[in-house]
């Protein structure tokens, strides 16, 4: 999977998402603090990588700034990206099964690296419900980013 991971600062938990996600096989593709030259301010960076799952260039992205909230909102301002904040696993795991969440936002600061990898499990193992009424959810929230309510 290609997965598009930023952060505005580069802090140890930062640099083990990126390597935990290549250990699991994945391909980054980072950008902000993580990517020498880029613009490392959370609304830029967090943009730039829900831009990537937006035109389909990545199947997922991570997010992070050092609470997580900045980035989850930059991160849903961009049409067709449905980001989920998540302190826990059981949120992981919810956001993936019930809101088909295509972006991960963390907190830099809540973070730490057993916590990480339990998120990470949660968000990976999850399969994304078929329900019908969590679908019409999902359907309901991709017709408010076209600025038109759901019938």
């Amino acid at each position: 999977m290609r997965i598009s991971v930023s952060s505005d600062m580069d802090e140890p938990v930062a640099r083990t998402l990126v390597a935990e996600l290549r250990a699991r096989g994945h391909e980054v593709v980072p950008h902000g603090a993580l990517n020498p030259g880029d613009d490392p301010q959370w609304a830029v960076c967090s943009e730039a990588a829900a831009r990537e799952v937006a035109a389909g260039r990545a199947d997922q992205a991570v997010v992070c700034c050092w609470t997580g909230t900045g980035a989850s909102i930059a991160a849903n301002k961009v049409p067709g990206v449905r980001a989920a904040l998540c302190t826990d696993a059981y949120t992981a795991d919810g956001a993936r099964r019930w809101n088909d969440a295509n972006a991960l936002a963390l907190s830099l600061r809540l973070t730490s690296e057993p916590l990480l990898k339990e998120i990470l499990d949660a968000w990976f193992a999850a399969e994304v419900s078929e329900d019908a009424e969590d679908r019409g959810n999902v359907i309901r929230i991709e017709h408010l980013d076209l600025g038109r309510t759901a019938h």
